[in-house]
């Protein structure tokens, strides 16, 4: 009897990161992933979001390895918090493994990993089973995907690739590697889907050298360059154009400096310590002599520049302005557009030469349709499984594989949603009924809590960033039974009307009246009277302005 292999996902399908993929084979789970993505401005005060892991922790006993295949957010980012519940070994490179640490370091999280580092491209057993890693080209270094065997053949993961030649042993695209898992019977393929809809190869069209090699070889004065620090092959693309110059590199605060260090320190990155300076040479050094290079994932990179700008930065030191080239070499995602655009915007009026590099004119290191139909016609599996996308971009995945001509079609190409199962047994693959649903979601990191905060919250927060709070508070006396002092009532991002005088005179007579009715004649609980002066308040408010701010009455019992 054939083993029974499961694929779902927990998180990485019709969204943009949180990728968390499962391979169950038998009773064994093998975890490929465990990352996190970032909110946008639905989600307000909220940190990341992790994948729901409930279902790991239910069958922590069954799983075998994490499989990480590079050190981006989307890929580690919720492992720290998932690890503390569900340990295992990971099998990860040198690199990631670095990352890994740094991270959970820098979350203030301690836990005993297992940590089994891996050669790029190597192959080695997992609870028995053979795994071939292959070495892939992608914005960080040591990126792998790998081929799992099983008696019905290999399931492949792509990984994040996209073909490249180049001398970097950093960034190879391992065709050997490949051709070698080629030669063996490939029962499924997944593979990334994040550039599947845009034609043509992403080489060379991911390179930022074009770009900014004129730039930094005419600069006048000093040259400032923002990346995300996902953008580690661009970070050394800018060092060895310093290096060709004669420049120095300069990092712009800890962050960046502590990141780089994580590469530096087991010989990932090297920078010729001819070609580095620290903060303290910044004024010593001749302007044209300078790169100052600043870091940071996500928004916070817009974030430190737009407080470079407005000199609200916390080394006074580093100041841009007339003179100084700035290069915006983080081309924003749609989460972040207007962050960007207002950050760009303050760089301008600083006076210094914004160079503002657009993703039209560098592509994201994902396999676009080019790359896609190399590993089709290279592997030709049985069954293909999209991943890692947006809904439009896994089909767009799913179309390009129809079209190739090996044996693919809507009978063997398997669309899904995080929480459907596929199941192939004895050759034979299908998507398992809903009812077989894996439970899926979001879980809210809100500084250190994992899924403290909820759809309440979140409706809360969005109520006082839009329409603000009223505040309204008194004391009374249970001896007495009388109210002792107030009313105060605070209105705090509230917009008044030309009525505000009379709108707050019918608040504070709302809240006085039903306190002191309560008071003569009490029913329910002090709780109830809140929530009734709450509601009525709310319903007021919302007639005479047609805001819907959030009430919060304070009554305070002594005695």
């Amino acid at each position: 009897m054939s083993e029974i292999i499961r694929v779902f996902a927990l998180g990485g399908m019709d969204e943009n990161g949180k990728c968390l993929y499962i391979i169950e084979v038998n009773k064994d789970l093998f975890v490929i992933e465990a990352g996190l993505k970032y909110p946008d401005r639905t989600n307000p005060g909220v940190d990341a979001i992790i994948p729901d892991y409930s279902f790991l922790k239910e069958n922590k006993d069954r799983v075998k390895a994490y499989i990480i295949t590079h050190g981006h957010d989307d890929q580690i980012g919720s492992l720290p918090f998932i690890y503390r519940d569900v340990p295992a070994p990971i099998y990860a490179s040198a690199a990631t493994i670095a990352i890994i640490k740094a991270y959970s370091k820098r979350l203030n999280i301690e836990n005993n990993y297992q940590f089994f580092p891996v050669l790029p491209t190597s192959t080695f057993k997992v609870a028995g089973r053979e795994f071939n890693f292959f070495q892939t080209v992608h914005a960080i270094m040591d990126s792998s995907g790998f081929a799992m065997a099983t008696d019905q053949g290999y399931v492949v993961y792509s990984g994040d690739f996209l073909v490249e030649y180049n001398a970097n042993k950093n960034y190879k695209h391992d065709l050997n590697a490949l051709a070698r898992i080629a030669e063996k019977d490939i029962l499924l393929l997944l593979s990334e889907s994040a550039g599947a809809d845009k034609p043509g190869y992403t080489s060379p069209n991911h390179r930022l050298t074009p770009h900014i090699s004129n730039l930094l070889q005419d600069a006048k004065g000093r040259v400032f360059i923002a990346l995300f620090n996902q953008s580690v092959y661009n970070f050394e693309e800018v060092v060895a154009l310093c290096v060709s110059s004669g420049k120095k590199i300069i990092f712009y605060d800890n962050e960046t400096a502590d990141f780089i260090k994580t590469f530096t320190d087991f010989g990932g990155i090297n920078i010729p310590k001819a070609n580095l300076a620290s903060l303290d040479d910044l004024l010593r050094l001749r302007a044209q002599d300078i790169v100052v290079v600043m870091m940071s994932p996500g928004e916070r990179v817009y974030n430190k520049i737009a407080e470079l700008a407005t000199h609200e930065n916390e080394d006074k030191r580093v100041v841009v302005g007339p003179g100084d080239t700035f290069i915006v070499a983080c081309p924003s995602a749609p989460a972040f557009e207007i962050l960007a655009t207002d950050a760009v915007d303050e760089l301008y009026r600083t006076g210094a030469d914004v160079v503002n590099i657009k993703r039209k004119q560098i592509a994201s290191m994902h396999a676009q349709e080019e790359d896609l139909k190399m590993m089709l016609s290279l592997l030709k599996p049985r069954f293909y499984l999209p991943i890692k996308g947006e809904y439009r971009q896994l089909i767009a995945n799913a179309k390009i594989a129809v079209g190739m001509g090996v044996g693919l079609s809507h009978n063997n190409i398997f669309v899904m949603d995080n929480g459907m199962v596929l199941q192939i047994e004895n050759r034979k693959g299908r998507i398992l009924p809903a009812l077989d649903n894996i439970k899926s979601g979001d879980l809210l990191i809100d500084g250190i809590g994992v899924g403290d905060v909820g759809a309440t919250v979140i409706s809360e927060r969005q109520k006082l960033s839009d329409d603000g709070v009223i505040v309204m508070g008194l004391t009374v006396s249970k001896t007495e039974n009388k109210i002792v002092a107030g009313p105060d009532v605070q209105m705090r991002g509230f917009v008044f009307v030309k009525e505000s005088d009379n709108i707050l005179r019918e608040l504070t007579s709302l809240f006085v009246n039903g306190v002191t009715d309560y008071l003569t004649n009490p029913k329910g609980s002090m709780d109830d009277l809140k929530t009734t002066i709450a509601d009525k308040c709310f319903r007021y408010v919302r007639r005479e302005t047609g805001k819907s701010p959030m009430i919060l009455p304070i009554v305070v019992e002594i005695d």
